[in-house]
């Protein structure tokens, strides 16, 4: 089976780009953060076209927005609102061979100060509850699948520069704890450092502030693929798809995929 998540920024806008990622990888499931549409705008018909029949969506106007796209059937559909706020951020389904989740964990704005960013706040609350609800509602022992953009790069060589980057929201101490325990909650894997060594650079993610992304190389991996320790053995291949970010008009993160031998 293989799986492809990624932060499209704007699902209509580049559906074109979709297309194209589909016809050179053929995933089994596609799971897209920041689709930036509400439901009713969102491009169903020629994603079925394209073979991917079974759906599962939440969108908005403009901003956030998640989807589940498949060439397998699944059930148990779950919409999942966090920290009292409806803003398309969360959502499940179940196939039988796992449990699938797709974030979306805000940016945090600007400043990493809680107390003057409420957009940071917004970020903590928001990882401190989904630490406590995995948690309380599963075991590492069930077979369980969460991706998306988690917009934190939680090791040394997740950023282009770990001292300079300290200060600066995605990188920062307190976002790093918080996304460990987190991480912690159900023994989650971080499948990217079970193939690419944590002493090794690692980004999914590169600003439109470059203009030459690739002479400045200065990403971060904010991108993340997880899975529960039951799958682990089963995790047999991955890519970040890093070319993507020379495609026309591309998002400013690039597709992640793996690979399950199930």
């Amino acid at each position: 089976m293989r799986l492809i998540t990624w932060n499209i920024n704007s699902v209509r806008l580049r559906l074109p780009l979709l297309q194209k990622l589909i016809i050179e990888k053929s995933p089994d499931i596609i799971c897209l953060q920041e689709t930036k549409t509400p439901d009713e705008h969102f491009p169903t018909d020629p994603l079925k076209e394209a073979g991917y029949e079974h759906q599962h969506f939440h969108g908005m106007k403009g901003y956030n927005g998640v989807a589940i796209l498949s060439k397998k059937p699944f059930d148990d559909v779950n919409i999942h609102h966090r920290v009292g706020r409806e803003d398309c951020r969360h959502i499940a389904v179940k196939f039988p061979e796992f449990e699938l989740h797709n974030l979306y964990i805000p940016a945090g704005g600007d400043e990493p100060d809680p107390t003057i960013n409420e957009k940071f706040q917004h970020k903590l609350d928001f990882i401190d509850e989904m630490a406590e609800w995995f948690a309380t509602n599963y075991t590492n022992a069930q077979p369980m699948i969460a991706v998306g953009d988690l917009n934190t790069a939680p090791l040394e060589h997740d950023v282009w520069s770990h001292k300079q980057l300290l200060k600066v929201i995605s990188h920062t101490p307190i976002e790093v704890e918080k996304h460990t325990r987190m991480q912690n909650s159900l023994d989650w894997v971080d499948t990217s450092r079970e193939f690419v060594p944590h002493d090794e650079k690692c980004y999914t993610w590169w600003s439109y502030r470059n203009r030459d992304w690739k002479k400045s190389n200065r990403g971060r991996r904010l991108d993340h693929i997880w899975v529960t320790p039951p799958l682990k053995p089963a995790l047999s291949g991955h890519e970040i798809l890093s070319y993507a970010r020379d495609w026309e008009k591309p998002s400013d993160h690039v597709p992640l995929m793996i690979d399950l031998d199930l």
